[in-house]
Order: structure tokens, then C-alpha cells, then sequence
């Protein structure tokens, strides 16, 4: 229930339905917040630590006044947790949200009675929430299609820090949701036309017997990402390499998939109406999800499959997934 979730707030929990951000506050004027978020595999965080490290980087780099450690982080991250957990079922993880906003714009610090200074902002909800409805894609893989809309480069807005700033994410999705097929993913190309990388996903694609996946220069360098091309393709004897890739490279891959920490990894078994592959998700991109719940302890498409529900993203814009006609 909503009223008995509780959200970290600066050193402080208050009921999640009190939890609110200033319409002056930064976050709100310019998207000016970095965040973070987790998932748990049978109620253990994981990666956790690596996340913070990311948001400490991002803090670091646009220069917010306050740069909590990650040990402060990861304990109140962790208390979270402990509070809401009696609220959860015994089938869900822990997604957690973790915010940094730089706080009230300068202009309004002595118009409005409101505290000054950053906000440091942990909320714990049912992963479940994310995922519902998208168990089935597991078995069918997704359809990647190229929106108008364009990555954002680096030396404009730098997507490897995760920041609130994500309006290019959502046009994405939308003109994406507008095109023909069903579960159509955008894949988003570079300034140059060049592979990029999804709405809030990494992508990957097998050639040869080589997994490829677009630099880390101009697309967020995902945890997940990260997890497969340091440790999960390693175990199982597979080279990763970082390169420019184009439209072309995926018609002709033997395999795609994207990563992304809620669902881990999905299989593209389509792109821009044609078949990737032979069309079903390949035996590289199961290999490499199977280790992956070996590894966690949890078999993680049927764990996806048994919180579907029908119609879950039917109507509404959400992360992965866009209404007809939104």
C-alpha cells in the first residue's frame, strides 16, 4: 500500500505520499537531478555499490555542492530498504530510486519559505511495477526501429551521467510507439547515423561469433552493460568489443539484444520490420541471460513472467513501452 511506504529524505523518512519536490527547486525548473536505479535478485541488492559510484561521478562532474560517499549512500539506500520491507510480498524485489537534486533555484531562496541545499531523495518500490507485461517479450524478443529523434552527444548533454534531462527518451518512444509492428523498442542513431543506444537500454549484437556493442562515448555506460562485457561474456568465452556500428550491422547480425538493469536482458528478434537473425531470440543471447540467473540465484524471465498482466502498458507512455497514438 501507498500509504505505508515510507521515502528516505535527507536523513529523515517521511510517508511517501508527503513526498515532494519543490515546484522551484532545480530538479523542476531544469531537470537538474541525477539519479539511480536498482534492483534486487531475491531481496539482494545488486551492484549497488557500482550505482552509487556512478552517481558520485555524475555529482562530481556538474559540480553539486555536496558529494555524499558511498558508504553514507549505500547505508541509507540500505535502511530504506529495511523500512518498507515489511510492506512488501514475498515475491517482489526492491527498485530503488535515488535522487540528488541540486535544490532551490538561487532566484527563489528568499521569496519562498522552503529549506536551501541539495536533496538527497531514496524511495523503495515494487519492481514488479517496471516489468509487469513484459514477461512475454522474453520469449518473442522486441522490435527495434529507428526513430527522427537523435542521441544526444556527448559534447552537448553527457549521457553517461544519469540526469534527469531525458525529453530526447520520451519523443523516442513516442514516435516509435506511432510506427507499424508491435513491441517496437527505439534505437537510437548517433549525429552521424550511427547505432547509439535504446531509451533507457544498452544495446548488443553478435557477428561472427563476436558480441559488438556502440562506444561508450556518446550513450550511458549502463551497469548491466557493464556486467556483461567484464564479467558475463568473459565466463561463458565470448569477446566484446566496442565499435561503431550502423543500421547495417544489425540487418546482417546473427543475434541483438539490450540490457538494462530492470529486466537484465531482452532479445531484439526484429529490426526495422525484418527478422534479426532467424528471428527468435539466439542461443548466445539465452546463454548469456541464463548465466546471468545462475549467477543471482533467480531464473529471471519466469520471475518477469509471473508478475505479467495483461493490458499493463496499454494505455499510458511508460519506460519501455508507448501507447498507440500517445
Amino acid at each position: 500500500m501507498t500509504q505505508d511506504r515510507v521515502v528516505y529524505w535527507n536523513g529523515e523518512f517521511i510517508p511517501e505520499t508527503e513526498a515532494r519536490v519543490s515546484i522551484y527547486d532545480c530538479a523542476m525548473m531544469f531537470g537538474d537531478a541525477v539519479f539511480e536505479m536498482t534492483r534486487s535478485f531475491a531481496g539482494r541488492q545488486f551492484k549497488l555499490r557500482e550505482h552509487l559510484e556512478r552517481l558520485r561521478t555524475g555529482l562530481k562532474i556538474l559540480e553539486y555542492a555536496q558529494v555524499p560517499s558511498v558508504d553514507e549512500m549505500e547505508a541509507a539506500c540500505l535502511a530504506t530498504i529495511a523500512a518498507n520491507a515489511p510492506g512488501f510480498r514475498e515475491d517482489d524485489e526492491h527498485r530503488l530510486m535515488i535522487t540528488v537534486t541540486r535544490g532551490l533555484l538561487g532566484i527563489y531562496r528568499d521569496e519562498v519559505d522552503l529549506p536551501i541545499g541539495q536533496n538527497l531523495i531514496i524511495s523503495d518500490y515494487p519492481l514488479r511495477w517496471t516489468v509487469a507485461g513484459m514477461g512475454d517479450l522474453f520469449d518473442t524478443g522486441v522490435s527495434g526501429v529507428v526513430p527522427s529523434q537523435r542521441a544526444i552527444p556527448a559534447a552537448y548533454l553527457d549521457p553517461k551521467i544519469k540526469n534527469r534531462s531525458r525529453m530526447h527518451y520520451m519523443v523516442a518512444n513516442i514516435q516509435a510507439a506511432r510506427m507499424s509492428g508491435s513491441n517496437n523498442w527505439a534505437v537510437l542513431l548517433d549525429e552521424r547515423g550511427c547505432l547509439s543506444e535504446g531509451t533507457g537500454a544498452n544495446l548488443f549484437l553478435l557477428r561472427k561469433g563476436e558480441l559488438l556493442t556502440p562506444p561508450g562515448r556518446d550513450v550511458l555506460r549502463g551497469i548491466s552493460r557493464d556486467y556483461v562485457i567484464d564479467e558475463l561474456a568473459p565466463a561463458l568465452g565470448l569477446s566484446v568489443r566496442e565499435c561503431e556500428l550502423e543500421p547495417y550491422d544489425l540487418r546482417v547480425a546473427e543475434e541483438a539484444f539490450f540490457t538494462a538493469t530492470p529486466f537484465c536482458l531482452l532479445p531484439m528478434t526484429r529490426f526495422e520490420g525484418q527478422p534479426v537473425g532467424t528471428g527468435a531470440p539466439g542461443p548466445v543471447t539465452q546463454a548469456l541471460l541464463k548465466a546471468w540467473g545462475e549467477t543471482v540465484g533467480i531464473d529471471i524471465a519466469s520471475q518477469i513472467k509471473g508478475w505479467n498482466r495483461q493490458g499493463a502498458l496499454a494505455d499510458a507512455p511508460t519506460t519501455y513501452a508507448f501507447g498507440k497514438g500517445r
